[in-house]
């Protein structure tokens, strides 16, 4: 169980009253005529977020009173709970209200993941509330949630210099000694020997070889999932170097592989049955005499040779060569998540990750489970026109063509390229950070489409 949840029967727990303002000013949730008072002198109004603990006769907390605001339900933000265990003093909590099953699954996550603190270089001290697990909430599925943000958040928090493709290596490497997963490593000028120049490519110049992380778990009779996630852990912009302020966060440029290792943490410790293999190309995009050039042509493990239009876009270079991988077991689903484009946060922001497939049920069932998650996605198009726009003069496909237009779809066309053999694709484009605050999610490194990827394998393979 997390640690977040306590192991305090629920009837000897302090009860949390969520209270909206419209119950609010009804009729007070059936707060007595004292407790009443108490709470309009310390000026309660149930406004969003808004908290105060009500005293006994003796001092003691007899309950905590929480405001949800005026929004309506289904405008008001899922996780506003979130903010509790930055709010209640050291003990045993629980919810104390008629909420929809689906509200109080969505609350009690956003308890725990509102319980994260980051403390790998300052010390920061972690909450001590506890939530007592309300009834009808699967909280091991709750908690290996939480665990799973957790990790993604631990990776892409940590700075560069002590997360580098070797680092990332052994926590994949960690993740499958605990789930008794086979792990396999390709380093270095092997990466060449066996045939991944792309991910070579992007990698050379870094003093820390490049890598492809290779994990896989599960029956092999039962259906394949393929999970690949884009390791790039600084992104400088290469020769095409980014500006400083471009720089600041591209430490999370490994979020992509962070989410694919939190949701293998799901699958695994869920024992949905799947055939797992994670495969995670890990490299430095550095600078350095060596390093790949504008207008240089690599091949490709898929055999397509590929310009390089920019050696900003080198995410797209790396996942290739590893979907390509992939893509030759024939899969039946194959995901990539990536942190790859600008142009996904320019049209989406940094909540809400595109995502793109050709399965009309994939798309259906995705968008409605990261809307049960409160883990939102929202599909863009392949665009098919716009293909042509990855076309080289001398080369089978240019990876970032002139122009700037329609960027993510661009990246997914790219990637599309690589993907034949498999039943089906997913391409998600994130951004794995939260730039300001909010409930259940602080600031910096980010889980997100994990969450809403594992209900629906649940959902298929449980």
């Amino acid at each position: 169980m997390h640690p977040a949840f306590a192991t305090t029967p629920a009837e000897k727990a302090v009860p949390i009253i969520l209270a909206s303002k419209a119950a609010w000013e009804a009729d007070g949730d059936s707060l007595d005529d004292s407790a009443r008072r108490f709470a309009e002198a310390n000026g309660f109004q149930a406004k969003s977020g808004q908290y105060l603990a009500l005293p006994t006769t003796n001092g003691d907390i007899s309950r905590i009173l929480f405001g949800l605001g005026e929004k309506p339900d289904q405008t008001r933000d899922p996780f506003l709970a979130g903010k509790l265990p930055g709010l209640l003093p050291p003990g045993a909590f629980r919810f104390a209200d008629t909420a929809t099953a689906n509200d109080m699954h969505l609350a009690t996550l956003a308890f725990a993941l509102g319980s994260y603190r980051f403390d790998r270089y300052r010390k920061a001290d972690a909450p001590k509330a506890r939530l007592a697990p309300p009834d009808g909430v699967d909280i091991a599925d709750i908690s290996r949630m939480a665990e799973a943000a957790s990790l993604a958040r631990d990776l892409i928090n940590t700075p560069a210099n002590d997360m580098g493709p070797e680092d990332l290596a052994t926590a994949a490497r960690n993740l499958a000694r605990r789930f008794d997963a086979e792990f396999n490593c390709i380093v270095g000028d092997d990466l060449m020997q066996r045939n991944f120049p792309l991910i070579h490519a992007v990698g050379m110049a870094s003093p820390r070889a490049p890598r492809l992380i290779d994990l896989t778990w599960g029956d092999p009779a039962h259906p394949m999932v393929t999970l690949v996630g884009k390791g790039v852990c600084f992104d400088t912009g290469g020769v095409d170097l980014k500006t400083a302020s471009g720089m600041q966060i591209m430490k999370k440029d490994m979020g992509g592989a962070a989410n694919v290792l939190a949701l293998a943490l799901m699958v695994m410790d869920a024992k949905l049955k799947v055939r797992l293999r994670v495969l995670i190309p890990a490299v430095e995009n550095a600078v350095a005499g060596n390093a790949f050039r504008p207008l240089d042509i690599f091949p490709s493990r898929k055999g397509l040779s590929v310009e390089i239009g920019n050696t900003d876009a080198e995410g797209r270079l790396v996942l290739a060569d590893a979907l390509a991988l992939a893509d030759e077991e024939a899969p039946e689903l194959l995901i990539d998540v990536g942190t790859l484009t600008g142009a996904a946060r320019v049209a989406l922001g940094p909540d809400l990750p595109p995502f793109y497939t050709s399965d009309e049920n994939l798309a259906s069932d995705l968008a409605r489970c990261g809307k049960t998650e409160n883990d939102p996605l929202w599909r863009m198009p392949l665009w098919p026109a716009y293909d042509a726009w990855l076309d080289s003069k001398i080369a089978d496909i240019n990876n970032a063509p002139s122009g700037g237009f329609a960027g993510s779809i661009v990246c997914a066309l790219f990637l599309q390229r690589f993907v034949e053999a498999a039943k089906t694709w997913l391409h998600v484009d994130i951004y794995g950070w939260t730039p300001s605050a909010k409930p259940a999610r602080p600031e910096g490194g980010e889980c997100q489409a994990a969450r809403a990827i594992y209900r629906l394998l649940s959902e298929r393979y449980g």
